[in-house]
């Protein structure tokens, strides 16, 4: 696998041309640095942010809230990064009923310098790459408060155009058109359940919805099942702030309208799967090997069907899927209602242009194990490691 890593990603010129920093966003029930003791995100028993470090990348990684919608997470990246306090937009906060400006959320900022001429690379996992590409239009694009578009929201980051402060983009594994997976809450508790139990193994900070923005925190003394069950049961889930709606083909139809490509900006995408086609049944299975909490999730989404708004159906070439997400889903964004963004295969030898899509794979990895999850040999760790750091020598190589 190793090998067949390198095939794809090693390019003829692998010159360094800029030096701008990484910026890792997780995904959905993700966590940051800060919690889950030893145990990471980025690489599971090992530290893919030390690693990248060790090869002189600097890099930063954020905790954005595991469950909140990408609006809101966006807004937490940007100021964790950039350093202040964290306002959600006076509209988005009076329509949606959360506290604009949480108390518990200001932060120095990890790059105060961020800006036009110290521009970032932003690699997100699952949703996280959803994030970034909401980020992304949050920075180019006033709020207003009023129709006419003449008062701006006080924000610094939604009451102001901030151009050229992103140099690219890269999604792992990302549901940029949705996952026909229902429930996802529901059917991701055990893995994350799983997470917990590994960071309690090693003595941790207590894994941390992070919705003070809800009115919501976590009681003292509560219990892992108690804490889940009362945000699991909070009335944001039956509203359209919410991860669910954002990671539904709908939802995720609503934001590909919104978020296109920008012109000036790199993308590449990852693709990952993680089951072979059925040819009795014509539906996708669980390859040999897969993690058994993920193997009956993988079954469902290798046959399931899910609706678009107007009736319409995924089909078969949906059945693919790395057991959270649908592995056609994570080659770009192309179900907006303005059409789809450009997406292209990539090849080591050829130029790159911005505004376009660049997908690589699909790798034969399931949705955690891409970040590094469940890859506890030496040669599995070996195998993430040289999937990031070929990836960033590759941005560092894009042009200023």
């Amino acid at each position: 696998m190793i090998k067949r890593i390198l095939l794809c990603l090693t390019m003829t010129v692998v010159f360094a041309q800029n030096n701008y920093p990484i910026v890792l966003i997780h995904g959905y029930i993700g966590w940051g640095p800060e919690e889950m003791g030893d145990y990471h995100y980025w690489g599971g028993t090992q530290d893919l942010q030390e690693e990248l470090e060790k090869e002189g990348h600097i890099v930063f990684n954020v905790s954005v809230g595991p469950v909140s919608s990408n609006w809101e997470r966006s807004v937490e990246a940007f100021y964790q990064i950039k350093g202040g306090q964290v306002d959600y937009g006076k509209t988005h906060a009076e329509r949606w009923g959360v506290i604009q400006k949480p108390y518990g959320k200001k932060y120095a900022g990890l790059y105060p310098e961020w800006d036009a001429d110290h521009p970032v690379h932003i690699i997100g996992h699952s949703m996280g790459g959803q994030t970034a590409r909401m980020l992304l239009h949050q920075l180019k694009t006033v709020a207003y408060l009023d129709s006419s578009e003449t008062f701006p929201d006080s924000s610094y980051l939604l009451g102001n155009s901030h151009l050229d402060w992103v140099s690219s983009i890269t999604t792992i594994a990302t549901p940029h058109n949705g996952t026909t997976l229902s429930n996802i809450v529901t059917r991701t508790l055990p893995f994350l359940q799983n997470f917990i139990g590994l960071a309690a193994a090693v003595g941790t900070k207590f894994y941390d919805f992070d919705l003070e923005h809800w009115g919501f925190e976590r009681q003292i003394d509560e219990n892992w099942m108690s804490y889940y069950e009362r945000m699991r049961n909070h009335p944001a889930w039956e509203t359209k702030n919410i991860s669910a709606w954002d990671l539904s083909i709908n939802g995720a139809q609503e934001l590909n309208t919104l978020l296109q490509a920008d012109p000036n900006v790199y993308y590449f995408s990852y693709t990952v799967s993680a089951t072979h086609l059925d040819s009795a049944s014509g539906h996708h299975v669980p390859r040999d090997g897969i993690n058994l909490i993920l193997k009956s999730k993988a079954r469902t989404l290798g046959k399931e069907v899910a609706y678009w708004s107007d009736g319409s159906t995924t089909d078969s070439t949906w059945f693919e899927n790395d057991a959270v997400v649908n592995t056609i889903s994570q080659r770009g964004p192309t179900t907006g209602l303005n059409g789809a963004d450009p997406i292209a295969e990539y090849r080591p030898n050829e130029p790159l242009i911005t505004g376009q899509w660049y997908t690589t794979g699909p790798l034969d990895m399931d949705h955690w194990y891409v970040i590094g999850h469940t890859a506890n040999k030496k040669e599995e760790k070996a195998e993430i490691r040289t999937l990031y750091i070929e990836h960033a020598k590759l941005l560092k190589s894009l042009p200023k």
